[in-house]
C-alpha cells in the first residue's frame, strides 16, 4: 500500500529510519516527506537511499506533477514521526507552508501523528489543545512514551519505538482496507436496492471513541499455590490486547489491565497476576470510565491457603525411612465475580457500558450459544461476546469466531473466522451504538 512518511524537525528523526525500513520490508510503497528542519538531523541522501525515491521538502520540485496534491490524494496512510509541537500547531490550524503540511491538508486517508518533544512542550496547554483538535477530526495521535529525552531530561515526550509505531500503521492500513471492502459491498447492495453510495458511505471508525475512557482486561489470572506452582488457564490475552489497541486507534484513552506482557502505543498498561489484583485494578480504573471490557479469563477459584515454601513431592516418615507418596490436598475458594460486581456497583446508571466475555464449551445441557445467553441474563452486562473454547480453539490463536449478544435484544452479530483485530473492531462497532 502507498504510505507517506512525514518527518518533522526533531532529534527523534533518526528513529524514523527504522520505521521506514519496517514499512518497506512489509512491502509498502513509502514516500518520505521531511521538513526542511528534519534534514538538519537526517540528510536527504539517507531518506533517498532507504526509500529508493528522491526526497523533497518544498512544493516547487517536480511542480508539473503537482506533488503537494498528488501525494495526499494517492496515499493509503500518512504517518508523521516525529511530529513536533510546531508541526502539530500547523496541522491543527490548517497551515500549508511546505510539502508535508500540504500533504496533510489533501490526505483523505488515515493520518497518524506521533508527537515527540520535551515534556514541558508536550504538557503546554497550546499543544494539548492542538492534539484535542486533531483527535476530534479523526487523526490518530499516538501519545508519546515516557523516558530519556535529549540530554539528561526524562519524562513524557519520547517518540515511541519504531516497532510500536509500525504496529499502529499496520492496524490503520488493515482497518482502512476493511472499510473500503465493506463500503464496496454496501455500495453494490445499495445499487441493487436503488439506493446511492452516499446512503451507505457516511462516517467511519476513526475517532469514534475520541474523548472516551476505556478499561480493558486481558489474559488469564494465576492463583499461587506455593512459590513455584499456580492454578491458571490457557488464555493468551491476545484478544484483550487487540481490543485495547483497536480502542486506542479509534481515539479512546485506554487503560489495559493484563497478566500478559504488553507495550501498546497510546495505552496505559497495569500488570496484574491474580484475580484479586485484577479486581482492584479494574475497580480503580473504572471510576471515570465510559466503557469496561472484561476480556480477561479470570480464574473461578483460588487456593484457600498459600504455602510460603515449595510443597515437596514426598516426605520421609518413620524409622525405616519410608516415603509418604500421597498427594497434598488443596482446598479451593471462589474468586469474586468481577463482571457481576461491576454491574451491581453501576446500579441503574447507564455508564459505564459493560462488556463481558463468555468462553464456553457445549455440553449435554446446552450449546455454546445457550450457555452464552444464560450468562448474559445472569450477569446483566450490556454486551456479551461468546466464543467456543477448548484445545486448539481460540486460546493462543491469532483468529477468533464469536457471537456478540446485546442485553434486551434477541438479535446477535456473528463474526469470524476472522483476525482478533477484526473481531475487536466488530465489538467496538456494537459498543459505540450504546454510547
Amino acid at each position: 500500500m502507498r504510505v507517506v512518511l512525514g518527518v518533522a524537525g526533531g532529534i527523534a528523526a533518526y528513529k524514523a529510519c527504522s520505521l521506514l525500513r519496517l514499512l518497506s520490508e512489509a512491502g509498502h510503497d513509502v514516500t518520505v516527506v521531511p521538513t526542511a528542519a528534519a534534514l538538519k538531523f537526517v540528510g536527504a541522501p539517507t531518506w533517498a537511499a532507504l526509500s529508493g525515491k528522491p526526497v523533497s521538502t518544498d512544493v516547487w520540485t517536480d511542480v508539473h506533477e503537482v506533488p503537494h496534491v498528488r501525494l495526499g490524494q494517492g496515499a493509503d496512510l500518512v504517518v508523521v514521526a516525529p511530529a513536533t509541537a510546531d508541526l502539530l500547531a500547523k496541522a491543527a490550524t490548517g497551515q500549508a507552508d511546505d510539502l508535508l503540511t500540504n500533504v496533510l491538508l489533501t490526505a483523505r486517508c488515515p493520518v497518524v501523528l506521533a508527537p515527540a518533544m520535551h515534556t514541558e512542550m508536550w504538557d503546554h496547554p497550546a499543544t494539548q489543545a492542538n492534539v484535542s483538535t486533531l483527535t476530534e477530526r479523526g487523526v490518530h495521535v499516538v501519545p508519546p512514551a515516557s523516558g530519556r529525552l535529549t540530554g539528561k531530561d526524562t519524562g513524557p515526550g519520547r517518540l515511541p519505538e519504531p516497532e510500536d509505531l509500525y504496529a499502529v500503521c499496520e492496524r490503520e492500513l488493515a482497518r482502512s482496507a476493511a472499510a473500503r471492502t465493506s463500503t464496496a459491498f454496501a455500495s453494490a447492495d445499495a445499487a441493487a436496492r436503488g439506493a446511492t453510495t452516499a446512503d451507505v458511505a457516511g462516517g467511519g471508525r476513526r475517532g469514534d471513541l475520541t474523548g472516551r475512557r476505556v478499561v480493558v482486561s486481558a489474559g488469564g489470572t494465576r492463583e499461587p499455590i506455593d512459590p513455584v506452582r499456580f492454578l491458571g488457564n490457557r488464555s493468551s490475552g491476545k484478544q484483550g490486547l487487540a481490543l485495547a489497541a483497536a480502542a486506542a486507534a479509534r481515539g479512546a484513552q485506554v487503560t489495559l489491565v493484563t497478566s500478559t506482557p504488553a507495550d501498546l502505543a497510546g495505552v496505559d498498561v497495569v500488570t496484574i497476576e491474580t484475580a484479586l489484583q485484577l479486581r482492584d485494578a479494574v475497580v480503580a480504573a473504572t471510576a471515570e470510565a465510559d466503557v469496561v471490557v472484561m476480556a480477561a479469563a479470570v480464574a473461578d477459584f483460588r487456593p484457600s491457603t498459600y504455602v510460603g515454601t515449595k510443597i515437596k513431592k514426598s516426605h520421609d516418615t518413620g524409622a525405616d525411612g519410608s516415603a509418604d507418596e500421597s498427594a497434598p490436598s488443596i482446598t479451593l475458594v471462589r474468586n469474586p465475580d468481577i463482571l457481576a460486581e461491576l454491574v451491581t456497583s453501576r446500579g441503574a446508571a447507564s455508564s459505564p457500558v459493560i462488556v463481558g466475555f463468555a468462553a464456553e464449551t457445549g455440553d449435554e445441557s446446552g450449546s455454546v450459544l445457550d450457555h452464552g445467553r444464560a450468562k448474559l441474563e445472569r450477569k446483566g452486562c450490556d454486551v456479551l461476546v461468546v466464543n467456543e473454547v477448548g484445545e486448539h480453539k481460540t486460546f493462543g490463536a491469532d483468529d477468533n469466531t464469536v457471537t456478540i449478544l446485546r442485553r434486551g435484544s434477541d438479535e446477535s452479530t456473528e463474526v469470524g473466522p476472522a483476525s482478533k483485530a477484526a473481531v475487536s473492531d466488530a465489538v467496538w462497532d456494537v459498543v459505540t451504538t450504546l454510547l
